[in-house]
């Protein structure tokens, strides 16, 4: 299936050097370009792309704001978006300039399957899209360990009931969802536990089912927000 990819970023050099690359990958389809958050919602109800290339910081719409509205519709929001464009949400990987860039962790709260650095090797580029687009997120295990932390602490957001949410879980299961907001890769986690890797893929899978969350971004947000995890803990 060829990927449709929309960019979103207001510096033109930008979106023609990410298009150009893009558009040279034989199941990558770059349908459209935009200048601000405000245009990228528009263009996305038109184009209904699977990937959103999302920068953070623009005029008119930030970032953030864009990925809110195309991620999560609220009344507030039906100006932009009707019920079709609800049901059809594309995947929004956020481009920063900055590792430590306050607005990530809001993203992925808002539902951002991850983010990337815009002076990344092109190499990771074209992984990135691809990996947000099969579904799975985007969060290097380094960068899940000090980002996530560090902002889950800075702001820190109402507590779930996670009681309810995670004594659907099994015992390993929870064991997991800890490690993985502990910011281990599956590898890690199998050599962790003594699992097979695939064993380890099953299990977040089963995660993700029972919990409701779109991908491994989320678990992570969820980890922290429910209390199962605390931020600086080790």
């Amino acid at each position: 299936m060829t990927i449709r990819v929309i960019i979103v970023d207001d510096q033109a050099m930008v979106r023609a050097g990410f298009a150009a690359l893009l558009a040279a990958q034989s199941d990558i389809d770059v349908v459209g370009e935009a200048a601000d958050g405000r245009k990228g919602v528009e263009l996305a109800r038109g184009t209904r792309p699977d990937v959103v290339l999302m920068d953070v910081r623009m005029p008119e719409m930030d970032g953030l704001a864009a990925a809110r509205v195309l991620l999560d519709p609220q009344e507030d929001h039906k100006e932009y978006m009707d019920h079709e464009d609800a049901v059809s949400r594309p995947k929004v990987l956020m481009l920063t300039t900055f590792d430590a860039d306050d607005y990530v962790y809001e993203a992925l709260r808002a539902g951002a399957s991850g983010f990337l650095l815009k002076d990344a090797p092109p190499t990771d580029l074209i992984a990135a899209v691809r990996v947000v687009a099969a579904g799975d997120a985007l969060l290097a295990p380094k960068v899940t360990r000090r980002l996530i932390a560090d902002f889950a602490q800075q702001r820190p957001a109402p507590r779930r009931k996670p009681a309810v949410q995670l004594e659907g879980l099994t015992p390993r299961e929870t064991e997991v969802l800890e490690l993985v907001a502990r910011g281990l890769s599956n590898q890690e986690i199998a050599d962790h536990l003594v699992l097979a890797e695939q064993t380890v893929k099953t299990h977040i899978g089963r995660v993700l089912a029972k919990l409701d969350l779109r991908d491994r971004a989320q678990a992570v947000i969820f980890a922290y927000e429910s209390g199962l995890v605390t931020p600086g803990d080790r």
